[in-house]
């Protein structure tokens, strides 16, 4: 990643963009892309990515996004539309993306868990779209044998699951993300494919730094901290 991205990395998306990645994608789809962040990663870490499409429904994230991309030389390979995600069957072609990704909104509208600023809420609960809606989207712009990878909060795990079964997307791997190795989990990692038959792989839990509070191994690895 180039030093003037001009953007901050947020944890979500940097660990969301490792655990998709090395799946042979050609063609990734980012719903709710946000300022771009995930799908400039993984552009930029995948040359085999031919091309990321990403639809944000907040105009200027959206504007942001594309800046991002052509900051760090991809403007060629990721394409950013400002549009609303719940109208995908009008934006773009079904079965089209071997990967779908998203960061979604974690917090059930009305649950509290919001913010005073209009934009951070948008991000942050599900006023503009829900878990539903996003599964939805996926299942219709995943192609066959495809996948889609999330990040969400473990709190909501079962009804993750069900709404991705219902949508046609069956959960292959799930990984929890830990601060440290005896703190619960706070994020959860889901990849689902489409027509998938059932069975599902329990990975070891991604530990963030160790007991002295330095960045685990595989943070390390993650952040391109080899020489910390």
């Amino acid at each position: 990643m180039r030093s003037g991205s001009a953007f901050k990395l947020g944890t979500d998306s940097v660990l969301l963009a490792d655990f998709a990645s090395g799946t042979g994608a050609k063609r990734v789809f980012d719903l709710g892309c946000g300022s771009g962040v995930l799908a400039v990663l993984l552009a930029w870490s995948d040359p085999g990515i031919t091309l990321v499409d990403g639809v944000e429904i907040q105009r200027q994230a959206a504007t942001l996004a594309s800046i991002n991309a052509e900051m760090n030389g991809l403007a060629s390979r990721v394409r950013i539309t400002a549009g609303d995600l719940r109208e995908h069957r009008d934006l773009y072609d079904a079965g089209d993306y071997d990967l779908v990704v998203s960061n979604p909104p974690y917090f059930a509208e009305g649950s509290g868990y919001t913010s005073d600023n209009e934009a951070a809420a948008i991000a942050r609960d599900e006023r503009s779209c829900t878990i539903s809606d996003v599964c939805r989207a996926a299942a219709y712009l995943t192609r066959w044998g495809g996948r889609f990878c999330l990040v969400h909060r473990p709190e909501r795990l079962s009804e993750v699951f069900c709404v991705l079964t219902a949508n046609g997307l069956e959960p292959k791997r799930l990984r929890m993300v830990q601060y440290r190795a005896d703190a619960a989990p706070n994020l959860v990692l889901i990849d689902a494919r489409r027509g998938g038959k059932p069975g599902l792989e329990i990975m070891a839990p991604l530990i963030m730094t160790d007991e002295t509070g330095a960045d685990s191994p595989e943070i390390a690895r993650i952040y391109h901290r080899s020489g910390q």
